[in-house]
């Protein structure tokens, strides 16, 4: 599901931060030069399982669908899992940080 948009390596689309044509954003890297590991994990899930626009909210318009329907929270847990294992520890570290101060 993951690896047709942002890589197989999590190295994202060309140009992740410049709009298409569409008004849609490529897809961003999961690896340490995205922006993945600024979210907390709560926020993490709700995108994969309900879509980009969904959390965003609004006019918000995303490829990103939501893989609730054909994704388990269990799956959902697994990959979010693999990704953060790829981060270096200094982002996993902060990711951490993120996290404890999401849930104060």
């Amino acid at each position: 599901h993951c690896a047709s948009c942002h890589g197989i390596n999590l190295e994202g689309q060309p140009n992740w931060r410049t709009f298409l044509e569409n008004g849609r954003l490529p897809a961003p890297p999961h690896d340490e030069t995205g922006h993945t590991w600024h979210h907390a994990d709560g926020i993490l899930f709700d995108i994969v399982k309900r879509g980009t626009a969904a959390v965003v909210g609004g006019n918000y318009q995303s490829d990103m669908p939501g893989y609730g329907e054909s994704l388990v929270d269990d799956d959902i847990v697994a990959i979010l899992s693999y990704i953060k294992s790829r981060w270096p520890k200094e982002v996993r570290d902060r990711h951490d940080l993120i996290n404890r101060n999401s849930q104060k």
